[in-house]
């Protein structure tokens, strides 16, 4: 496993408009559905990444801890699907559905938001303010495959607490850490020199 970090995004950056099919339902979903929560989290995952397998618990019990917090998440695949077929969308609804997950998974088959968001790796989080301004980006806690570290989403967490408390969230962040977003040929973006 070859890890990759976060291009940790500049704090305060505005959400990148998306417009992205639901695998669930079909439904598309933009920014725009969320206008008027405390906070957006955008969760950059996949399927078959073994740091996503490795946090996948915590993904479902955050988003049943927040869901009644005034607080919008959704998860986004970009991978790769015609090369990485256990991320395509039936494996993607497949997932969302045994998981429970109330909140969206998009395909981003074009890559275009994971461009627009400089996403690096899976998983990859960025969480925005009630005025759709980055708030966080970085690491969901500590944990890594292998490490022993236990999954308990700290990071996140707090910085969730924090946005949804009004207060600031602090500007020292870790990057996430995780398998890099697999791109198509010739799709690879210039972010990361």
């Amino acid at each position: 496993m070859v890890a990759t970090p976060s291009t940790m995004l500049e704090l305060g950056t505005p959400i990148p408009d998306f417009a992205l099919p639901n695998v669930v339902d079909g439904r598309k979903v933009t920014p725009r559905d969320f206008e008027g929560k405390r906070a957006l989290l955008v969760m950059f995952i996949c399927n078959h990444c073994p740091y996503v397998k490795h946090v996948k618990d915590e993904l479902t019990r955050l988003g049943r801890d927040y869901r009644s917090r005034d607080v919008g998440i959704v998860a986004i695949n970009s991978n790769d699907v015609a090369k990485y077929p256990d991320d395509g969308p039936e494996q993607m609804k497949a997932l969302a559905l045994s998981e429970g997950w109330w909140f969206p998974f998009l395909l981003d088959e074009a890559q275009s938001v994971a461009r627009a968001f400089k996403a690096a790796c899976t998983p990859d989080f960025f969480l925005f303010d009630g005025e759709g301004r980055l708030a966080y980006r970085g690491q969901l806690d500590a944990s890594r495959p292998r490490n022993d570290v236990p999954v308990t989403g700290a990071d996140l967490r707090a910085a969730l607490d924090a946005v949804l408390g009004g207060e600031p969230v602090p500007a020292e962040q870790v990057p996430s850490l995780g398998c890099n977003i697999k791109w198509k040929p010739g799709n690879e973006p210039d972010y990361f020199g």
